[in-house]
Parts: structure tokens; sequence; C-alpha cells
């Protein structure tokens, strides 16, 4: 499950997706497992982990069995997404999943680095993480060499936030007022 992601020139063509563990990559993954499936690609998941404190924190306080705890944990992340999305079956193409430690953004454009890669990436988090990190789709799409895909938020993830919006304002949480009229 680990390794740089990297193939011989001759080989299949690849579509990676950034994978987090959120709904957006769990949608980014289904499509990028269709468009594996059309393209008769590799599907290349990735996941990229820091240590506690970004690198230049772990170079100051090294502490090597917290580190191997933290990538062991975005071992079991990646794996837990990739059942997640695919239930525990076959997506129906071949499949190999990378983890990366490093920057999201950087990392996925060091795995995706061929001309005919596909790189699917999923929404990238609520408001708030979007103010705290910056957009990977953004910076992805801006630097990499390859087609970048971003998939839309699903309708589920926008009915979430509604409700999580509605109870943080203590409004009522009821049907929505367009379903009521519906019924009338």
């Amino acid at each position: 499950m680990h390794g740089n992601g990297r193939h011989e020139d001759g080989a299949a063509p690849r579509v990676v997706v950034g994978v987090s563990g959120s709904l957006g990559s769990l949608a980014a993954l289904h499509r990028g497992a269709a468009e594996a499936r059309d393209r008769g690609a590799v599907l290349v998941p990735v996941l990229a982990w820091e240590p506690p404190g970004g690198e230049h924190g772990y170079r100051r306080s090294p502490c090597p069995p917290l580190l191997a705890a933290v990538r062991e944990a975005a071992d079991q992340r990646l794996r837990g997404a990739l059942d997640a999305a695919f239930g525990g079956a076959d997506p129906g193409v071949p499949m190999r999943p990378v983890l990366v430690r490093g920057d999201t953004g950087p990392a996925l454009l060091h795995i995706a680095d061929r001309p005919d890669d596909l790189l699917v990436l999923g929404h990238s988090g609520g408001p708030l993480r979007r103010r705290l990190r910056r957009a990977v789709p953004a910076y992805c799409a801006r630097r990499a060499g390859c087609p970048v895909l971003t998939v839309p938020a699903p309708e589920l993830l926008h009915d979430l936030e509604a409700l999580h919006r509605r109870t943080r304002w203590h409004l009522p949480v009821g049907p929505a007022p367009e379903l009521l009229a519906a019924e009338r």
C-alpha cells in the first residue's frame, strides 16, 4: 500500500485520486473509479500525511514512535476511506493505494507527474477548514502537469452543512419549508 506511485513509461494510464476520508473525497473516489474504468487505467488513491506540527516541528523535536503511530493512523484512514467508498467490494479496476508523507497539494502533484495522468479531487472540507488551509483543488489546478478533475460536493454534504448551520443558530430543524409547501 506504500510507495511513490510512479511507474515506467510504458505502464498503463493512471487516475490519481486525493483521499482524506471526507464525503467529498469519497465522491472523488467513485468518480475516479468510473474514469479509470472508462480509460482502462489504474486507480491510484493517495493520502498525504504529515507529522504533528508539520515537518518543521518534527525536525525540532523528533519522536520516531509518534511518527510511526501517525503513519499507521494515516494508513488506517486510507483503508477506511477505501472501505467506505467501495464497501469492501472490488472497484472493478486495478488499484494501487499510496501513502505519501508531505503537504497534500505538492504530494498529489508528485504522484500525478505524467501528462497522461488524470488527477481527481473532491470538495476540500468545510468553510473553516478552507480558511485555515489552502484549497488543494485550486493549488493542484494551477500547478499540475496533467488534467485535473474537481468533483463537486455531494448533495448530502450540502444538506448536512445546512442542518449544522440551523442547529448552530438554534433554528428549528423540522421539514424544509419547500417540502411543507409541496405536501399541500
